[in-house]
């Protein structure tokens, strides 16, 4: 198959995906034909044709994949786009609890609980609801208490490709004090 074809079925999948493009889907999809396709050169080429031509949009790895995804200059015209009921509301206790599990995962409630200094049910309750922790297993011990840990609804949120991608504490601690000395 030429590079053109692969280039267009590539950028096919990509559009027609709801959900980041893994390897394994992409492979799936291409059938017999997935042995000779070598992805990351595809996205790899898509990517310098999309930054050459200036393109509105490129190719991010999240969550594992490959996301169409729109350049950040672009930003306050498609927001324009998306009614505020789509937007993703936490309250300060949700993402409090979020925080503490995306750094200490997999985490049990008394752990999250020992950090916040209050109950952590409700805040758990609704980031569960809305897939963006997911229950890891049981904790080894007494009470095998449940280990909570964020899903992959998260890192495609946040637009991340692991957990590996959150911002070091230190960087967090710095950006802080920065914004602190701003306002004195």
């Amino acid at each position: 198959m030429e590079i053109n074809s692969l280039k267009q079925i590539v950028e096919a999948l990509l559009i027609a995906s709801p959900e980041p493009l893994t390897e394994a889907r992409f492979r799936a999809c291409m059938g017999e034909d997935a042995a000779e396709v070598p992805l990351q050169e595809i996205i790899t080429v898509l990517q310098t044709d999309y930054l050459q031509s200036e393109r509105a949009f490129h190719i991010k790895e999240v969550a594992g994949g490959y996301q169409l995804v729109t350049n950040t200059e672009f930003e306050p015209y498609i927001k324009g786009l998306f009614s505020k009921a789509g937007k993703l509301r936490l309250s300060q206790a949700a993402l409090e609890t979020l925080a503490i599990v995306s750094y200490r995962q997999p985490v049990t409630r008394n752990e999250i609980e020992s950090i916040r200094g209050v109950s952590s049910d409700s805040s758990l309750r609704t980031l569960l609801d809305r897939k963006l922790l997911e229950i890891r297993g049981r904790e080894d011990g007494p009470g095998r208490a449940l280990l909570y840990r964020t899903s992959t609804e998260f890192l495609q949120h946040f637009g991340l490709n692991s957990v590996k991608d959150l911002p070091k504490l230190r960087e967090v601690e710095d950006i802080l004090s920065e914004d602190q000395v701003e306002l004195a």
